[in-house]
């Protein structure tokens, strides 16, 4: 495994990140259907962490507050602190002050219950989940500085925002004196590829790091067109996501198989190697065993130019989907 830093900071990551949203507890009201329970999370944690991943993502939103609890206990019981380092995110109220509470106050709540619910005593990486409109940023982003000064978090990142609004944040943080987004996680991978239109370019000028989720497009960019998973089956949400431009990406996936066989590798680490030349430290998520394997083999993968240049050319621009769809002021 590789190692990085984030953003301007001094906290090491690997370069790749385990996403967690595969975590949690199954209700009736989750949005999620195929999550694990916490015997299997550790199972899938240990494996992480003998691989050399150190960086493990999930959010107070991931099986309302679960995901953080089932994540917290795994990685306190496998390893010293110092040897894991955690992100998670607080959602944005979509009715911003209207229950009475100020946004700096529902932020220190958010935050106290997340590192209750992970059982530590400092957050790594902090992101607000989405932009959030109803708070102003002067507000959010003062509030985050707090948190950063008062030794909670070490870090902060924002996910789901646009280019200017995340150029916004950080010029506001330093006319302030306050912490800036040191990271961006966003929506990338080789079927949706909008972020190298400014987001990238802007990312490396600021020395922002880039974590993207989603990096295997909910499992279509690790199985040929036509094969299934009970996540492709049960994920009603990536299906919004990638549904609608399913024929035309099946060319891009088409690819990502041959060139699997012509490495004598998985698809996971075709797409995934493809993605380490772009991106700081891709998210992936991992609900089985071997799914460790892909950003293993991924992370000593080099692709040759002709190659990545063979699986850039079909794509053509996608509208944004999912929240990032809605996320206009």
């Amino acid at each position: 495994m590789q190692y990085t830093k984030l953003g301007r900071t001094d906290i090491e990551v690997s370069r790749f990140c385990l996403g967690c949203m595969g975590f949690g507890k199954v209700t009736d009201e989750a949005l999620h259907k195929w999550t694990l329970g916490p015997s299997e999370t550790k199972d899938i944690i240990a494996q992480a962490l003998d691989a050399g991943i150190t960086f493990f993502d999930t959010a107070m939103a991931y099986s309302f507050g679960t995901s953080e609890e089932y994540v917290g206990e795994a990685l306190r019981a496998l390893a010293p602190r110092d040897q894991w380092v955690i992100a998670t995110k607080y959602s944005p109220r979509p009715n911003g002050s209207a229950d009475g509470v100020s946004g700096k106050d529902y932020i220190r709540t958010c935050i106290d219950n997340s590192l209750r619910r992970l059982g530590v005593d400092t957050i790594d990486l902090y992101y607000m989940h989405s932009w959030d409109y109803s708070t102003p940023l002067e507000e959010s982003m003062e509030a985050l500085n707090e948190a950063v000064t008062s030794g909670k978090v070490r870090a902060l990142g924002v996910s789901n925002c646009h280019p200017y609004q995340l150029a916004r944040a950080n010029d506001l943080a330093a006319a302030h004196g306050w912490a800036r987004f040191e990271a961006i996680q966003s929506h990338m991978n080789l079927i949706f590829r909008e972020d190298e239109r400014e987001l990238l370019q802007l990312c490396a000028e600021d020395q922002i790091s880039t974590v993207p989720y989603s990096a295997l497009a909910a499992g279509r960019l690790a199985r040929k067109p036509g094969e299934t998973s009970r996540r492709l089956e049960l994920d009603t949400f990536a299906k919004g996501k990638y549904d609608a431009t399913a024929e035309q990406d099946a060319i891009i996936i088409s690819r990502v198989a041959e060139l699997a066989e012509r490495y004598e590798t998985s698809m996971t680490a075709i797409s995934l190697a493809w993605l380490l030349t772009k991106v700081t430290s891709p998210v992936v998520g991992a609900t089985k065993p071997h799914h460790i394997a892909g950003p293993v083999a991924a992370a000593d993968l080099t692709l040759a130019p002709e190659d990545v240049a063979y699986l850039e050319e079909p794509y053509v621009p996608h509208a944004l989907v999912g929240i990032m769809a809605q996320n206009h002021a």
